[in-house]
Order: structure tokens, then C-alpha cells, then sequence
């Protein structure tokens, strides 16, 4: 996918990763539209500020009738509430499933047609590396993305042979607001970004975009205690 010839939406564009991806788009000549619950606080020059809830579904198609040029679709979109599954307010852990799994999936199925029907493209999904591990205490936002991953897969096999790739980001920890607080090596987004639009530019399915992300998917092969050792015999 030539990225400099592309019509890009990007969720959650008004800061963090999101605003990351803006900025290297713009960079690489794309057309940029951001879409934010509020339009207003987004301020990157060049973006196109667009009113965007995607737990909405009339936010949602107004969105496709503001930006019917979209040939390159950025679901970054998403929130972390923090929620153990098995004592935390299950309140939070619908939201983040609202948000994060199936507020994606509006979007997906909203701009699938549009992309289609201007020729092709792309969609880049913003997972986690807790797509594929999860700690107690985030275990809400682990299941969002998790289930985010198997939605991903699923509309990747029906969508490739109408034109469009689906890409999946992993990561661990980046230095933006919702990493905050947590300990650990943090990837830098604006690298995240630069690393998912070439990926998505060479028409890959994947981006395991730090160690942390190699290192967790390596470990799938090895099994439940290969994960969580807590749990090996």
C-alpha cells in the first residue's frame, strides 16, 4: 500500500499513540482525517478533526459520511479500566470490552465497504501483547484485547480477497498516558507508529513492535506454564 497516496482515519488520534500515527502519516503524505470524542483536542496540523465515539453507532455513521475517501483505517481507539475480573467493578470490564473489541468492530464494519469501494487498502488493529497474557489485576482489558486478536483473524480471512489487509499491532508498554505509572521498559509510539505504517505499506499481517512483544508470542508454542510459571508443576 502506497501510504503517501493514501486517505487515512485514525481513532483516538488526540494524543498518544494515536497522535503519533497522525503525525508520521502526515509525514509520509497522507491525507489525515483524527477522530475524537472531541474533535477540538486535536492539534496537529493538518489533521482533519473529526467527531468520533466509537461505542456509538450514529457517531460511527456519521464518521463514514464525513470521511467517505478512507482507504487506510486505524483502529487506536480503546481504554483500560483497570478491572480484575474476578473482584473488580464488571462495570469497567464491559466498557473496555465496548471500546476496545467491539467498538473496533463497528468500525471495521462500517469502513470495510468504504475501502472496498475506493479501491482497496488497509485496516491496522491496535492490540496489546496482553492479546496473548493477561495479569489479574488489568485482567478486564487483557480479555478486551484478546478478544480484539480473534476478531482480528476472523475479518483478515473474509476481507483480503475484497481488496483490503487487516494488520494486527502488538506492543507492550509505551510512554503515553495510558502507561503511566506502570513500571518497565516502554517503547517509544512514535517508533510504534513508523514500525506499524511500514508494515502496513509492505501489506504484513503482524507487528510485534518491542521484545516484550517477540518474546510473549515466541512463548505461545510452549504452553500454559510457559507463560505463567506460577502454574508449572
Amino acid at each position: 500500500m502506497d501510504i503517501s497516496r493514501c486517505t487515512a482515519l485514525v481513532t483516538g488520534a488526540n494524543r498518544g499513540l494515536g497522535k503519533q500515527f497522525s503525525l508520521e502519516l502526515l509525514k509520509r503524505g497522507a491525507r489525515v482525517y483524527g477522530g475524537a470524542r472531541n474533535p477540538a483536542s486535536i492539534d496537529v496540523d493538518g489533521v482533519e478533526p473529526l467527531a468520533l465515539d466509537v461505542t456509538d453507532p450514529a457517531s460511527v455513521s456519521a464518521a463514514v459520511e464525513a470521511a467517505g475517501d478512507v482507504t487506510l483505517l486505524i483502529n487506536n481507539a480503546g481504554i483500560a479500566a483497570n478491572v480484575n475480573l474476578l473482584t473488580g467493578d464488571l462495570d469497567g470490564a464491559r466498557r473496555e470490552m465496548d471500546t476496545n473489541y467491539f467498538g473496533t468492530l463497528s468500525m471495521v464494519r462500517a469502513f470495510a465497504p468504504v475501502i472496498e469501494r475506493n479501491g482497496g487498502g488497509g485496516i491496522l488493529n491496535v492490540l496489546s501483547v496482553l492479546s496473548w497474557i493477561s495479569y489479574p489485576d488489568i485482567s478486564g482489558y487483557c480479555a478486551s484485547k484478546s478478544a480484539a486478536w480473534s476478531m482480528t483473524n476472523a475479518v483478515r480471512a473474509q476481507l483480503v480477497e475484497r481488496g483490503i489487509v487487516v494488520t494486527a499491532l502488538h506492543v507492550g508498554l509505551m510512554d503515553t498516558d495510558m502507561g503511566a505509572g506502570l513500571d518497565g521498559p516502554k517503547a517509544d509510539p512514535a517508533d510504534v507508529a513508523a514500525q506499524s505504517l511500514d508494515a502496513v505499506a509492505a501489506g504484513e499481517y503482524e507487528v510485534l513492535a518491542d521484545d516484550t512483544s517477540r518474546h510473549v508470542r515466541a512463548g505461545l508454542a510452549n504452553g500454559v506454564a510457559a507463560l505463567y510459571p506460577q502454574l508449572a508443576q
